[in-house]
């Protein structure tokens, strides 16, 4: 029987009666989704696969309390951000008894794309200063307002969505995103980008 047209409130009734196409349908629909959330919340693309796949293993597992109070994919959403947000306290143990300097400055997202294309070497160093300054400005943030940034920087998820994943009011979300911009871009302003954002 086909998938294609079937809702996710019909394909989760299919998957709790055992029907692993049905749930097949369900990670392909939300697979994107998923991944950016936990991307978001880990910064490296690796770490995100593995709390994505954690995550449709926890939803599999868990389909028997969805209630359908929210939508599917706001409840996989939400199981995601948890693996994710679990994944990196477990990460940042590791990351600590390892090293104490010398941070990884890679894969962080939604801040790479602000060089211009071809740049001229002075350019590029610029930018690479800026992407610095920023990223640092992301770390000092408290995570409330750091995870509250990084969903909404994703463009992958609506506010309303972000506070049903966090289980935090709307306005509570507007405002931890206004303050994390605040504080950046004060940030950036006391180390002289006062130009940018």
């Amino acid at each position: 029987m086909s998938t294609v047209r079937v809702n996710d409130a019909d394909l989760v009734q299919r998957a709790r009666h055992g029907d692993a196409a049905a749930f097949g349908e369900l990670i392909d629909r939300h697979r994107a989704s998923v991944y950016r959330a936990a991307l978001a919340a880990l910064g490296s693309h690796a770490d995100a696969e593995d709390a994505a796949q954690d995550a449709f293993l926890a939803a599999y597992r868990r389909l028997d309390s969805f209630r359908g109070d929210a939508s599917f994919k706001t409840w996989l959403l939400t199981i995601t951000w948890h693996q994710a947000i679990n994944r990196r306290r477990g990460l940042m143990r590791i990351w600590r008894r390892m090293v104490a300097a010398n941070r990884d400055d890679h894969e962080q997202p939604a801040i790479d794309d602000i060089a211009a294309p071809d740049p001229t070497p002075e350019k590029a160093a610029v930018d690479e200063q800026l992407r610095r300054a920023i990223r640092q400005a992301i770390r000092t943030l408290s995570p409330k307002l750091r995870d509250v940034l990084l969903l909404v920087q994703s463009g992958e998820h609506t506010y309303e969505e972000i506070g049903t994943m966090l289980g935090v009011p709307l306005g509570t979300i507007k405002w931890r995103v206004s303050e994390a911009r605040r504080q950046i871009r004060q940030q950036l302003s006391d180390c002289g980008y006062g130009d940018v954002a």
